[in-house]
């Protein structure tokens, strides 16, 4: 069993493996290993097997920012199937998880597996493709399973879904539905890099740098392990709790802002994802409980997608990140 030292130790081996390819972006490389650590619970334990899955996440950037580098990057430096997923308008399900084709000679049917058996799945510009290719993503996301035809397929672990979508197009994309949005731990905003990071970017020999695989995916699991041990005070559960709940507009709502700029709010499967990444950021920032600062450090990655605006706060521009900064102002912190 792997000890706190060497999962230190392992963690620093792979963010130094990516800095080789990416300049700067350091929190955006700790939100990812953030998301492959955290542990979501989503059904009950079936005979031997633990119900939990992973923190899938969704980058959001204009074209450029490395986004899709940056995951390969990081795919690379794990032992398992890559697995990356191009999506465009005339996309089908079948395209992303399989179909059944019939076998003349033999007078019966086969089952074609699609790219989505991997362990690592990077849906490239999820929003291209229409909203019934989308939901192909929805069972093997949430329940890491794929079901074709009438044959339920049970993923391998670890199986971890990675989206980009760019948020200045119009044309020729498809808003991702609320239910497919929910799946995803994380949104991450990626923005442009600093000047210093630009100019270092020019001076790096990108096609002569080689990534090692320093995990495999037997890694994965001991060190999502040690991240379910993080221990969580009862009043850590009770503050992310306030905080979810808080995102929810209603006449005995106290916060204001909610009210007139939030439709609808946080589900309670949110508050399972936001106490999932909680847990790995405070493994990653290496403490062995929880703080307040640690449900803060990533409370608007792991909220901001979860909050449907009124028309009024489109209207206004004002943002789910602006909605959050205040809430979390407004909720006491234990």
């Amino acid at each position: 069993m792997m000890d706190r030292l060497e999962a230190d130790r392992v963690v620093s081996q792979v963010e130094a493996e990516i800095n080789k390819v990416i300049v700067g972006q350091q929190w955006l490389v700790r939100r990812l290993l953030i998301g492959l650590l955290a542990v979501i619970p989503y059904s009950f334990r079936r005979g031997q097997e633990e119900r939990s899955g992973y923190g899938h996440i969704l980058l959001e950037g204009v074209p450029g920012l490395a986004k899709t580098l940056t995951i390969s990057t990081l795919a690379a430096t794990i032992d398992a199937r890559f697995q990356r997923i191009q999506f465009t308008p005339d996309m089908l399900p079948a395209d992303i998880i399989g179909t059944r084709i019939y076998e003349s000679s033999a007078s019966t049917f086969r089952t074609e597996k699609g790219p989505i058996f991997a362990n690592v799945i990077l849906a490239d510009e999820i929003n291209r493709a229409t909203q019934k290719t989308q939901s192909a993503l929805l069972e093997a996301m949430q329940e890491r399973q794929v079901t074709i035809g009438e044959q339920t397929f049970h993923l391998d672990e670890p199986f971890w879904v990675l989206a980009t979508q760019n948020p200045v197009e119009q044309e020729g994309v498809y808003p991702l539905p609320e239910a497919q949005v929910d799946r995803f731990a994380l949104k991450i905003h990626v923005d442009y890099p600093s000047h210093h990071d630009e100019l270092e970017m020019l001076r790096r020999r990108l096609t002569e740098t080689t990534i090692q695989r320093i995990i495999v995916p037997q890694t994965v699991l001991q060190l999502r392990e040690l991240v379910s041990k993080i221990y969580v005070d009862p009043k850590i559960r009770e503050y992310i709790i306030r905080i979810v709940r808080a995102t929810r507009p209603g006449p005995q709502q106290a916060i204001p802002i909610v009210n007139e700029m939030v439709q609808n709010g946080a589900s309670p499967r949110s508050a399972q994802h936001l106490l999932a990444v909680v847990r790995s950021t405070a493994f990653l920032a290496g403490h062995d409980y929880v703080l307040p600062g640690d449900v803060k450090a990533i409370a608007f990655d792991a909220m901001r997608h979860r909050l449907i605006r009124t028309v009024r706060a489109e209207a206004e521009d004002i943002s789910a990140d602006e909605i959050l900064s205040e809430l979390l102002r407004k909720v006491p912190v234990p």
